[in-house]
Formats: C-alpha cells, structure tokens, sequence
C-alpha cells in the first residue's frame, strides 16, 4: 500500500511534471493523463534509493509523453483547440497560472510541427533544463544525437527553417558524398559551413572517426576526402542525411543539417541502439 509519505513525495512534483507534460502534449487532459501513469509507475517501483526523485519522475513523464506522441494520428486540430480551454475548475489559481503560462498558440503549433523525438528534446533541454545526458536514455539516442534533435527543433521554433526544403537539402547531401567519394577536397570545402560541427557517438569514436568533435570546413573535409563510398542519401527522422547500410543493415547514420546550401553539422551515429530507434527512409539518389 502506498504511504501518506510517498503520496507527498509525488505531489511535491505534481506540478512540475504537468508543466511537462503539457508542454509536450499541448493538452490539459493529456496532460493530466501523462501524469496518472507517472504516479502509478511511481507506486509501483521502490524508489527509497532515488536520490533525484524530480529527474527520476521527469523521465518517467517524459517517456509517456513520448510514448502518446508517437501514437498520435488525426488529432493535431481537437489537441489545439482543447489546449486553449480553461482549466478545471477544481484547479488551484497556482496551477492555473502554470497551464496559462505553461505554452502560447505561435510556440504549439511550432511543437506541433516538430517530430516526437525533437519535441521531447527541446522541450526537456530548452524549457525545463534537463541536461542531454539525461534526455538520451529517453529517446534511445546518445547524448551527441539528441543534441542534434534540440538544436533542429531550436531552429525550427526560432524560424530558421520552418519547411525543410528536402530536395535542396538532398542536393546538397549528394554533393558532398560525390565530393567525398571522389576526393575532391575543394569541392568539399565548397558545401562544408566554415563553423561545421562534427559530433561522433562512442561506437563511431572507437571505429576510427577523428574525435568526439571536429569543428571547421578544412578540418572536416580532410576527414571525409576520400571516404564515404558506399553511403548513400536517406531520411533520418525525416530530415536529411545519409546513411551506410552494407547487406542493407545499417552500420553509419549521418543527420546533416543544411543551411543556406551549405553543411552546417553533422551528426555521426553508430550506436546500435541509436540506429534501431531512427526512422530511416531511403530516397532515390542522382545518377552519377
């Protein structure tokens, strides 16, 4: 049975997990939801030796709002327009105030637009501070690849790149892996940003890949003249990349991200957890 000091234990962070909740779901009733099934996950499990009790219930929220935003189909216009709706009125003015403050229409239909997986990382990441290294495990990602989900939706929510214009982005990605392949280091220089960032997961760190990080164009296509042979373009998550897939099992995944027709990061990812979690979907390369 669960005690009266456990019971205090969850609502110390009742509101804290709604605010979650409701910024990734855009609903107050969703949100409400979310947070039932985190009490009772919480019920259920000892959590005495749970020394961050508010990050731990943070990832349990946060993985079942993951959870309904994946399985969310033909809703997006009932979930805006019940988003807007005042609270309960059983709600205290405090809880009121958060859900009223919590999301404005402009940043909901911005989220809206962004997939699971990004969603989950900007709001976890630029909302509410949650470190990459904790959100990962959520998302079944290293820290690296959900960095680079934040930093897309981040883009997105700020106006960067609202649309993702795929088939000059693909342009772009096929320029590179043509340049590369063929070792054409100033034609690699040409697509590269001169500030790129190269961020690499462990497994492609211990495959051979120069470092964690590598930052700027001429230190990039140095790296990659020469190599990538056998990669092609795909969707990674629906947006733009490329991908190695001897025997087609997927070994590599690159998540490019285009700016003004040029490569601004990439994101290596080897991991075999990482890569089983990715939406991949191949699209139709140029003929050479």
């Amino acid at each position: 049975m669960t005690t009266d000091f456990a019971v205090q234990r969850f609502e110390d962070h009742r509101d804290h997990l709604r605010a979650v909740a409701f910024r990734m779901l855009g609903s107050s009733s969703e949100a409400d939801d979310a947070v039932q099934e985190a009490w009772m996950r919480f019920a259920r499990t000892d959590t005495a030796d749970v020394e961050n009790l508010r990050g731990w219930l943070t990832t349990v929220v946060s993985r079942v709002c993951l959870n309904l935003l994946r399985s969310r189909r033909t809703r997006r216009e009932d979930e805006l327009d019940e988003a807007f709706q005042a609270p309960a009125a059983a709600e205290s003015p405090e809880d009121q105030a958060v859900m009223a403050d919590a999301v404005g229409l402009a940043l909901q239909v911005v989220l809206d637009s962004l997939n699971p997986a990004e969603r989950v990382a900007f709001v976890l990441h630029d909302l509410f501070g949650v470190p990459f290294e904790r959100i990962a495990p959520v998302l079944d990602r290293t820290p690296e690849a959900t960095r680079q989900l934040a930093s897309r939706a981040r883009r997105r929510v700020r106006g960067a790149s609202p649309v993702p214009d795929v088939p000059l982005q693909k342009a772009v990605v096929e320029a590179f892996l043509a340049a590369a392949r063929d070792g054409r280091f100033e034609d690699l220089l040409e697509v590269l940003d001169p500030d790129i960032t190269v961020v690499a997961d462990d497994a492609a760190v211990a495959t051979g890949f120069a470092g964690r990080e590598v930052i700027g164009a001429k230190e990039v296509a140095a790296i990659f003249n020469g190599q990538a042979r056998a990669a092609v373009p795909v969707l990674v998550d629906g947006y733009i990349g490329a991908m190695w897939a001897p025997g087609g099992t997927p070994r590599s995944v690159l998540a490019v991200t285009v700016e003004n027709g040029r490569i601004t990061a990439i994101a290596i990812m080897n991991d075999p957890a990482t890569l089983a979690a990715l939406e991949l979907t191949p699209i139709e390369q140029e003929p050479r």
